[in-house]
């Protein structure tokens, strides 16, 4: 599929270079424009449709962390460049799809790229789509522990989990059920099920998820109405159950 892309970099000769390799051995990327300050960049995005930004860190008047803090709700990926390593934090932090360290590694780049067309190719497939319809239900069984004795449920009539502190909220259809375990130990009992952890505070039932609506991280329609946000770290684990 074809990426649109953008690149920002403040040094001409850097971005002469990366504008070469992608041309060369990018064949999917078709760049759409450049720029060599935020603001420029801002107009850009502002003004194309983007899938990938091919960002500098370090910029006049700023860095690429400040363009980002203007997008909050932005559904591009990005790729960081810098001659700098010790921005990987930071740019693990604002959910880079890479980090590519100066002077570019030709490999390197190819990588960053075939990752991000993964990315949207599935995206692009699920887009709009009904994701998954009902099974016929899973097997098994959730024992859910109370003041009294404990709760049996069927593990297909689970909706999703929600982190409450050191309580998880699971919701039925009809009925919502607090119980004091962590989501992380529901994580763990239902592993062996189609469960998908999203999103910190979510664990969701993939057999109950309807839609899915492309972001940043994204986000995903449950067979309730409720929408449930998509952390950009867990994105690619969760399409990867869509085929």
């Amino acid at each position: 599929m074809s990426l649109k892309a953008i690149l920002v970099e403040d040094e001409t000769n850097s971005r002469e270079i990366l504008r070469n390799y992608i041309n060369k051995y990018c064949p999917s990327i078709d760049l759409v424009g450049e720029a060599a300050s935020i603001k420029e960049a801002l107009v850009l995005i502002e003004n194309n449709i983007i899938d990938l930004v091919f960002l500098d860190v370090e910029m006049p008047f700023g860095n690429a962390f400040d363009l980002l803090d203007q997008l909050p709700d932005r559904t591009f990926e990005t790729v960081f460049v810098t001659a700098y390593d010790h921005y990987a934090k930071d740019a693990l932090n604002n959910h880079a799809a890479y980090y590519l360290t100066k002077p570019i590694n030709i490999d390197e780049l190819i990588i960053a790229v075939n990752y991000v067309e993964g990315v949207r190719e599935k995206e692009a497939s699920l887009e709009g789509e009904v994701l998954a319809t009902k099974s016929k239900g899973v097997e098994g069984k959730l024992t859910l522990p109370q003041q009294d004795g404990f709760q049996i449920l069927n593990v297909s009539e689970i909706l999703y989990c929600k982190a409450d502190d050191n309580y998880t909220e699971i919701y039925l259809l009809n009925k919502k059920i607090l119980v004091s375990k962590t989501l992380k130990y529901f994580e763990d009992a239902l592993a062996e099920f189609p469960f998908a952890r999203v999103h910190k505070s979510f664990l969701v039932n993939v057999n109950e998820v309807v839609k899915y609506r492309r972001g940043k991280g994204g986000s995903v329609v449950m067979s309730n109405g409720k929408e449930v946000m998509v952390s950009a770290s867990k994105k690619k684990d969760f399409l990867s159950y869509f085929n």
